[in-house]
């Protein structure tokens, strides 16, 4: 068993580098914040976020309307609810200790949800690069009104997920730090491996 935790916040490019680190090792990957988008989805038909949370179940995070931004400002909303954050601690430390090894990534992995992780990266960038880079990622789904909308929204997500009570967003102490705003993807892939190669992945 071997676990990498890689937490930071939204549009730094986590996702992307979880992947291609868990492609590179042949580890199993879980995007945590789908969980919390499932949730937050599930209130937006009206269900009670921590009965969304106790009855979540792996088929729930395969909704391709999960990606939606909507969705996510309802996502980061339910995080905030310790109930929730309770609820779906059990699934992803299971997770986390699957054998073949696994790669996390969220906003707490690192701190709360696997603090012995062997490898553990904390992805970031300015929050002008973020906003950017989520604005393309959305126009050209059609989905974005404008850069200026986005940004706003990047600051208010970061706002709540560093400024809540539970599991607030923050790097762990032995977290190695990874700025992307001035990367491009594979540099900052490489970045990481390197890092997961040196805690003792293989």
């Amino acid at each position: 068993m071997f676990c990498v935790a890689i937490d930071g916040p939204a549009a730094a490019g986590k996702g992307t580098i979880s992947r291609a680190v868990a492609q590179h090792f042949g580890f199993a990957h879980l995007d945590t914040g789908l969980l919390y988008r499932a949730v937050g989805a599930e209130t937006m038909e009206g269900v009670p976020a921590v009965k969304a949370a106790l009855a979540l179940v792996p088929g729930d995070l395969n909704n391709p309307d999960l990606r939606g931004p909507e969705v996510a400002q309802a996502a980061s909303k339910v995080a905030v609810i310790a109930e929730v954050r309770a609820a779906l601690v059990d699934f992803q430390r299971a997770f986390a200790r699957r054998s073949g090894g696994a790669v996390m990534d969220g906003r707490d992995i690192g701190t709360v949800i696997c603090p012995r992780a062997e490898a553990k990266l904390f992805v970031t960038a300015s929050a002008e690069m973020r906003a950017r880079r989520r604005f393309q990622e959305l126009a050209a789904k059609g989905l974005a009104n404008s850069l200026e909308e986005v940004l706003a929204d990047v600051k208010a997500r970061d706002d709540r997920d560093m400024n809540r009570a539970e599991a607030p967003l923050r790097p762990a102490d032995d977290a190695v730090l990874i700025d992307t705003s001035d990367l491009n993807i594979q540099e900052a892939v490489a970045v990481a491996i390197k890092a997961v190669t040196e805690r003792g992945a293989v």
